[in-house]
């Protein structure tokens, strides 16, 4: 498996948001930690949410669950305490439902370069996809920030995860990806092998109205070792899968991704996300 850095970072420097290019060079080990959350904070509002296209496909200024998970993963990359993760607990907590759980999508006025999906979503219920997924990130950041992980709103919004997953008896594939990724942060063991069921020998789930390529595949849902969710795979095909990533750099030195975009600068903003993603997980599973 051959994996080209400096191609990967040529590419980030000639198409990828300064974002991106942050986030790459902390997955790599030399980044500027305070420049990495200067680059996060133009997509901040003053309610302590996210938006302004931080989540590729959702362009609106305003505050969005979406917005919440990208830059949790930020503060992931970055390693530190800082206090927007609390404040963003603060406004997920403020926007979330009676039973814990966050909303797809808040109402967004300004539907201009956001996927259908996002503009569609109804406000008034809870989101299995989104809160699990918002969750496994915020969880990361637990790790190391305390007030993260005693705060009301990730206590609240773990606990309908888990009641949620118990409840449910079918899952989209992108519910299944999101869901596992919750229970590995969470180290849930007792429910994996209850999704692990939905997942054929293949580890390719197809994503129902998606693109027709579109799969979630085994590093989707299991894509960091040592996790319960390893055990639902075995050595052999993550191994193949890890190969296929690193194959798939391509000559301009970046990644491309599988499902379809919504404005042209969500098409580039993605590449970006999926090569930082790309490179994150060959290194963290022992590749590069």
């Amino acid at each position: 498996m051959v994996v080209d850095l400096a191609a990967a970072k040529r590419f980030l420097a000639g198409n990828g948001r300064i974002l991106d290019r942050h986030r790459l060079n902390l997955v790599l080990g030399h980044g500027d930690r305070d420049g990495a959350l200067a680059s996060v904070e133009g997509y901040r509002n003053p309610d302590g949410g996210y938006g302004w296209g931080l989540e590729p496909d959702l362009r609106s200024s305003s505050s969005q669950p979406g917005g919440a998970l990208h830059a949790f993963e930020v503060f992931a990359d970055v390693g530190t305490v800082t206090p927007r993760a609390l404040e963003l607990c603060d406004w997920l907590q403020s926007i979330s439902l009676v039973d814990g759980g966050l909303p797809f999508a808040l109402p967004i006025s300004e539907s201009a370069g956001c996927a259908p999906f996002w503009v569609d979503a109804d406000p008034t219920v809870s989101s299995l996809q989104i809160t699990s997924i918002v969750c496994a990130k915020a969880l990361r950041v637990a790790d190391f920030d305390s007030a993260v992980a005693r705060h009301p709103w990730l206590v609240s919004a773990v606990r309908f995860c888990l009641g949620a997953i118990e409840r449910a008896e079918t899952f989209s594939a992108l519910e299944l990806a999101f869901a596992l990724q919750f229970l590995d942060a969470a180290n849930e063991v007792r429910l994996v092998a209850k999704l692990g069921a939905l997942i054929p020998p293949d580890g390719l789930v197809h994503v129902d109205g998606g693109a027709v390529d579109e799969y979630m595949r085994p590093l989707d849902f299991s894509p960091y070792p040592g996790g319960p969710t390893r055990t639902l795979f075995s050595g052999g095909v993550i191994e193949e899968e890890l190969s296929a990533l690193a194959s798939q750099q391509c000559d301009d030195g970046g990644w491309t991704v599988d499902f379809d975009s919504y404005s042209p600068a969500a098409a580039l903003e993605w590449r970006g996300h999926a090569t930082v993603s790309a490179v994150d997980l060959l290194k963290r599973n022992g590749v590069i």
